[in-house]
């Protein structure tokens, strides 16, 4: 087994000859531009390590990981156009840096890329590869859309929440897993428990990210701190506050919510203080702390060494700590 910082590199060597320049250059540039950005290449990390971890070679799995990458980041040039955000990873959006026709046509082509990576599998892996990613790809459209649905929506409940995230966030994090384990050859039992792991993961991650965008320092988180806040989402920390607050924070938490007047720094402050008030944010970094307990549970059904499960134990224990 390899640590993650090899994968990273092997993963990073393997992007930088993918974002070659081509012609057209505007419609390329800003797929090399968001590929480039960075971040913390967990999807495609989880792709080449579990490759390994069944018993490939974790260069077999680099053109799954590399689409995982690529769809992901197709994704992420959609939701900011979307959510007309102004920086991904501290840097220019893909709109915002070129306009909004570049962000959807590139995007559009990211999607196509992705797909075509596939292609430099044989026929049952292709098949297999291709088949989950369409799954995968439509649920995290289905995320999306609900997370949209949530914006003006009265009614939405923690399960609501909880399933708009694991389809928007935790089904790539279990189908990059999955897709390590087809291409070593995993046993179906193993291909779907390594899912589950990704996805409990996933779920913890989203979570984590949440609390993030309200308390996590905008140097390092790489977005805008308490742009869920602006946007008026319906995230768990919002949920949790009408669920264990008192009714004359219920009553502020909807108000500020719905208030187009209240300056925006003074909105965020004012609503960081009832999720921590009202034991939210508290609740919140539990519930992290939850899911990540059920995807090491998952591991005990996986059919590899000891060795291997603490490695992957490892990984979520830093995914749940970290504060980027």
């Amino acid at each position: 087994m390899q640590n993650i910082k090899t994968y990273q590199e092997s993963f990073l060597k393997y992007l930088e000859d993918f974002t070659e320049e081509k012609e057209p250059k505007s419609l390329y540039e800003p797929i090399n531009y968001i590929l480039k950005l960075g971040g913390k290449r967990l999807r495609p990390v989880l792709t080449l390590m579990t490759a390994d971890i069944f018993g490939s070679k974790a260069k077999d799995a680099i053109n799954a990981a590399l689409s995982v990458e690529v769809f992901h980041n197709f994704s992420l040039i959609h939701d900011d156009i979307m959510d007309d955000a102004p920086l991904r990873r501290g840097r220019e959006t893909v709109h915002e840096k070129w306009d909004l026709n570049t962000g959807i046509l590139s995007g559009d082509a990211m999607l196509i890329l992705a797909y075509q990576l596939f292609e430099n599998y044989e026929p049952d892996t292709f098949q297999a590869l291709a088949k989950l990613f369409s799954k995968t790809a439509l649920e995290v459209c289905e995320g999306q859309q609900y997370d949209i649905d949530f914006e003006t929506r009265t009614d939405v409940t923690i399960p609501d929440y909880l399933k708009m995230i694991e389809y928007k966030t935790a089904v790539l994090v279990g189908a990059a897993m999955k897709m390590g384990a087809i291409v070593a050859n995993a046993s179906l039992e193993d291909q779907n428990a390594i899912y589950d792991f990704g996805r409990y993961l996933g779920i913890a991650f989203q979570l984590q990210d949440d609390y993030l965008d309200a308390f996590g320092n905008p140097e390092t988180f790489g977005k805008q701190v308490g742009g869920d806040i602006l946007e008026n989402k319906k995230t768990y920390l919002y949920l949790k506050t009408l669920a264990l607050g008192s009714k004359a924070e219920k009553n502020e938490l909807i108000a500020l919510m719905a208030s187009n007047t209240i300056e925006n720094d003074a909105k965020v402050e004012s609503v960081k203080a009832l999720f921590k008030n009202s034991g939210a944010a508290e609740a919140t970094q539990n519930a992290v702390k939850d899911y990540t307990q059920k995807a090491f549970a998952v591991l005990e059904k996986l059919n590899i060494s000891e060795n291997k499960k603490q490695m992957l134990r490892l990984f979520g224990e830093q995914l749940m700590n970290r504060r980027v």
